[in-house]
């Protein structure tokens, strides 16, 4: 049975092929080739992805980005295709999708609403429930470094709290949205901010967002 990571695998490596090496993303400083690579060390180097959490790992992540982003562009999406080695935990059907899922869709859309035609995708309500409740999940570790405080609001008003603190800002949006958002993507995520004037300013200006 596919689940929502293998689906948002497949088609962040159909982007990735199309787009091109070069291509913009979201991700500052990164191109499509760099975002190809952060993925496959993130599966296929765990003691350099670790720096990703362990700033005193820093230089072993920068070297191993260096070496994958040096292969050629058409292995690094053969590699994000086939997935992890065999014995990696990600192969753990739990795992791959608990850690993977909101993964793949945000740099899908990294990819995708960097470029200049981009048109917003169509989600089913099943996919959008799975991602809030990724959401509501890791709100908190996502909000942790907003400079205001931060609710997340679905239309139908479901809520959650992603830090504490006044002034508050309510964001609300489809959770596909609030995900990009809570992210450090609040550029490109299409929702709707409420609250103090400068507060809403601060909060789409702050780069502490996200995990």
């Amino acid at each position: 049975m596919s689940t929502f990571a293998q689906r948002e695998r497949l088609l962040l490596a159909d982007l990735l092929e199309a787009e091109g090496p070069e291509a913009p993303t979201l991700c500052e400083g990164w191109r499509t080739r760099d975002l190809a690579a952060h993925v496959v060390v993130r599966e296929r180097r765990p003691d350099a992805a670790a720096a990703m959490l362990i700033k005193q790992l820093g230089p072993r992540l920068d070297k191993a980005m260096e070496e994958f982003a040096a292969k050629p562009y058409e292995e690094l999406i053969q590699l994000i295709r086939t997935g992890p080695p065999r014995f990696s935990p990600f192969q753990l059907k739990q795992i791959d999708e608990a850690s993977n899922t909101i993964e793949f869709y945000v740099h899908t859309e990294d990819v995708r609403r960097a470029q200049p035609d981009w048109t917003p995708r169509e989600l089913d309500r099943v996919f959008q429930d799975a991602l809030w409740s990724r959401l509501e999940r890791a709100a908190r570790l996502m909000g942790r470094g907003a400079p205001t405080g931060l609710v997340l609001r679905r239309p139908d008003g479901q809520t959650v709290v992603a830090h504490r603190g006044t002034p508050v800002v309510t964001v609300t949006g489809e959770p596909s949205e609030l995900l990009l958002f809570a992210y450090g993507r609040q550029s490109a995520a299409k929702v709707e901010l409420d609250g103090d004037k400068d507060a809403i300013a601060k909060l789409h200006e702050t780069k502490q967002l996200g995990i």
